[in-house]
């Protein structure tokens, strides 16, 4: 009897060091550097978002946050990655609309599974895409364009930087709300197709604002209206597509910050508070401003809630309009 007692009270105590051990831990997270994935090429606006983040970051908490970039299979390497690296808090992901709440409807064979295997940790920002012509076009309002659409079906064509980006479907959910036939023709990146939409090859494009922006300030491009829900501060004169006439209609490019499951609950906090007080900063703002980026942030049950909201609609589009990918 007293050996079992020894040998429940050492078993005891051993649970009792090692919970103490973890949750030291915790306290003194982070105690090394961190890495933020981020799952496309370096320049794009995912990554100049997440080094922005970092940067302050590592001032916040006193680590290095270094950003590393994973690209390909529209962000799912760099999401399989994170989704199988360690619970800790030291790998975290960049995670995209793509890559959190479209990707699954779009590939046949997923590696990952958006919900099972990421916590969301924090809302970051959210990018308005805008509908951009070139300035000879002959319509100026998403009225005439819809005019010129239906009067000549399939004629209108709208590029995107890929099938399956928010490009893409930003202009998929526009056929569907208006019930316009306009061709869709994906290039391999928005930089091809900002220049065949300048040179007139292709009649539009929903691209995401800090990639037009400089061609519209350029006169290269004009602005017919912007996909989100309201005006652009940048773009005040420009009307939303739903005030256009295409009501309901909104679509963001949105990021944000998720680590691996089972990321322990204190760490996701410091993570989040970290990020919101970052998000809040008058010079953070500002450089996103000029990016054409709309800080966010809030508690991580919202950014969850945030991503469920964004599946079930991308969900739809996607099955609505047949894209698969392999």
């Amino acid at each position: 009897m007293k050996v079992w007692k020894r040998a429940i009270s050492t078993a005891v105590a051993c649970l009792a060091i090692a919970g103490g051990t973890v949750a030291h831990a915790q306290d003194d997270y982070p105690s090394k550097p961190v890495r933020i994935v981020v799952p496309f090429a370096p320049g794009g606006s995912t990554d100049v978002v997440a080094r922005i983040l970092a940067e302050k970051l590592a001032l916040e908490l006193k680590q290095p946050f270094v950003v590393d970039n994973k690209a390909g299979a529209g962000g799912n390497i760099g999401a399989d990655a994170v989704a199988k690296a360690p619970a800790d808090g030291y790998t975290l992901l960049m995670g995209t609309t793509g890559v959190l709440a479209i990707n699954s409807y779009l590939y046949k064979n997923m590696s990952y599974d958006a919900v099972r295997d990421f916590t969301p940790v924090s809302y970051t920002s959210l990018i308005t895409n805008i509908l951009v012509v070139k300035p000879e076009q002959p319509f100026k309002t998403v009225a005439e364009l819809l005019a010129a659409a239906k009067g000549k079906p399939g004629a209108l064509t709208f590029a995107s930087s890929g099938a399956g980006s928010s490009t893409h479907l930003s202009g998929e959910l526009f056929k569907a709300l208006s019930g316009a036939d306009i061709l869709h023709v994906p290039y391999k990146g928005s930089s091809q197709a900002l220049t065949d939409v300048v040179s007139g090859q292709v009649t539009m494009l929903f691209d995401n604002a800090p990639s037009s922006m400089g061609f519209i300030q350029g006169g290269k491009l004009r602005a017919v209206a912007v996909t989100s829900s309201k005006r652009m501060p940048g773009l005040p004169d420009v009307p939303t597509i739903d005030e256009a006439g295409v009501k309901g209609y909104e679509s963001l490019s949105w990021s944000g910050i998720v680590a691996p499951a089972a990321t322990p609950k204190p760490v996701v906090a410091k993570l989040n508070a970290a990020l919101d007080r970052v998000l809040k900063m008058d010079d953070v703002r500002k450089r996103l401003a000029g990016l054409g980026v709309e800080p966010v942030g809030g508690a991580p049950e919202v950014f969850a809630r945030h991503i469920r909201t964004e599946s079930e609609k991308w969900g739809k589009v996607v099955k609505a309009a047949n894209i698969t990918l392999n």
